[in-house]
Formats: C-alpha cells, sequence, structure tokens
C-alpha cells in the first residue's frame, strides 16, 4: 500500500466517521428522510455534473448498473436513512460505533455465504469485534440509550454491509464520480417517496443546520464516497476496508469535540476492542489473499 493509498483511508476514515455528528446536528433542526433525500439530490446533481465535466460517460458497464442501483438502495436509502431516524434518539458517537461493526459483518457473511476462507487472526478478530460492540451497546442500554434507534442502526449496518459488498463493481470500468452522483440519485429518489408518505415538513433555520448540510453535501456525502470509490478500485475492497478500524476513534472523538458528547469508561474500552477486532479480521483477510 503506497502512501497515497494511506493518506486517502486516513481521510475517508475522518470524513465518514465525520457525517454521524453532523447528520445530528441535521436532524435536530429538519425532518431526518426528507433531509437525507435532499442532500442526495443536490450531492447527485453535483457529482453528475462533475463527471460529465470531466468527461465522464452516462454509458456504465452492466456491474456498475447493478452496483449503483443496490448500492443506491442499500447504502444511501435504508443505511442512512435508518441511521437519521435513529439519530434523533442516539448520540452521534454510538452511532458511528455501531456503523464501525461493518467490516465484521461483511467479514462474516463473505465467510458463511461465500466460502471465504478466514485465517485465525481474523476469527479471533471476528469475536473480539462483535464483542466490543456488545460491551458499548450493554453500556448505552442500561444508560438509557433508546432500544428502537440501536435497532434501527442494526439494520442499517446489515443494508452497509451488503452495499460494500457491491463496491467493486461499481468502481471497476471507470466513470468512477458519474457511478457516485448516479448511486445518490437514487438514494434521493427512495428517501424522497419515504419522506412524502412517513413525515410532515418542518424546519428550525439556523447557521448551526445551513453548515452542517452544506458540510454533509460535500464531503462525507461526495468527497468520502469518492475516495471509497477509488481505494477499492486501487487496492481492493479487502485492503481498503481496513481503514475502518479508525472510525470508532473518529467517530467517537468528532462527536466529543463538535458535540460535547460524554464518553464513559466502557465506551472507550469497547471503541478500543471494535477497532483491535477490525483491524485484525482485515490485516487477516489481506494477508489471506496474497
Amino acid at each position: 500500500m503506497g502512501w497515497k493509498a494511506f493518506g486517502l483511508g486516513l481521510a475517508f476514515a475522518l470524513f465518514w466517521s465525520s457525517a454521524f455528528t453532523s447528520a445530528r446536528v441535521i436532524v435536530s433542526h429538519a425532518p431526518p428522510l426528507t433531509s437525507l433525500a435532499l442532500r442526495f439530490l443536490l450531492s447527485g446533481v453535483i457529482g453528475v455534473a462533475l463527471a460529465r465535466a470531466l468527461g465522464q460517460s452516462w454509458r456504465l458497464t452492466v456491474g456498475q448498473r447493478r452496483a449503483t442501483v443496490i448500492f443506491g438502495i442499500c447504502q444511501n436509502a435504508i443505511y442512512l436513512g435508518l441511521f437519521f431516524v435513529a439519530m434523533q434518539w442516539i448520540e452521534a458517537g454510538l452511532a458511528s460505533i455501531m456503523a464501525s461493526a461493518m467490516p465484521l459483518i461483511v467479514a462474516l457473511a463473505n465467510r458463511l455465504f461465500f466460502g471465504e476462507r478466514l485465517a485465525a487472526m481474523a476469527m479471533v478478530g471476528l469475536g473480539l469485534g462483535f464483542g466490543g460492540v456488545i460491551v458499548i451497546m450493554g453500556a448505552r442500554l442500561s444508560g438509557g440509550a433508546d432500544p428502537l434507534g440501536l435497532t434501527l442502526c442494526v439494520v442499517g449496518t446489515l443494508a452497509l454491509a451488503a452495499a460494500t459488498l457491491t463496491a467493486r463493481g461499481a468502481s471497476s470500468g471507470g466513470n468512477v464520480l458519474m457511478v457516485v452522483g448516479l448511486q445518490m440519485l437514487v438514494g434521493a429518489a427512495c428517501l424522497g417517496i419515504a419522506a412524502l408518505l412517513l413525515e410532515e415538513w418542518w424546519i428550525d433555520l439556523s447557521w448551526s443546520l445551513v453548515v452542517a448540510f452544506v458540510y454533509t453535501v460535500l464531503v462525507p456525502g461526495l468527497l468520502a464516497t469518492w475516495i471509497w470509490f477509488t481505494l477499492v478500485n486501487d487496492i481492493g475492497a479487502i485492503r481498503a476496508s481496513v481503514f475502518h478500524f479508525l472510525n470508532p476513534f473518529f467517530g467517537v472523538l468528532v462527536a466529543a469535540l463538535v458535540l460535547g458528547e460524554q464518553i464513559s469508561g466502557r465506551d472507550i474500552l469497547g471503541v478500543v476492542i471494535v477497532a483491535i477486532g477490525i483491524l485484525m479480521v482485515q490485516l487477516g483477510r489481506a494477508r489471506g489473499t496474497e
């Protein structure tokens, strides 16, 4: 892995993790599904326009078209939709920790459904990672965290894992920015329908909402997604997923610095265990592919 990939991986982890903090601000000032649909509409239009300006084509490969639809539905509509709704009741740091379990679920799914052999290190890492998530969930539930919010995060993380399994098809064949923009438009369409059916319109307009919304559209929305697809295309999904072990740290840190969220000793313990578990799983899988 070169320095370019390393730098992109660090940037991805930070930008991706920060999305939970900006989302927490947004859902405290506006309806979650409507806000997210508008975010994806703007991100998608910007992404497609930039792609066309760079000479990228509308013509996608069969694998790209399939992956674009699946990624748009699973990640943007289901995963982020459920997380945005859940963050009306749970803290941004907890949401980021729940989402960080995605690489563990991907590794487990590959083992159970696709017959991937996992090294001993990866198997131990799976146990540690899921154990860390249980430690955190137990601490937060005993501290009064909303069970419905946690359940929505679990379902959303499963959807994110399904989307990640399609990432290779989306990034192969070029036109990466076009794929990024189109999958966001898919998410916007799904979420727009859900918002019309399930939500009432309201807004508490403030500078914090404007800043959080613009940041979410441009940084976690466009930039982080483009970085992720680029990483997967350059170094493969397994090696790129190694950077997810940083998400629990960055997610909790950004939420504490920006929102002033409290971090308990059990939270710190759980974050460390999850991060070690994710790292062991991804390193074990990467070695298995060499």
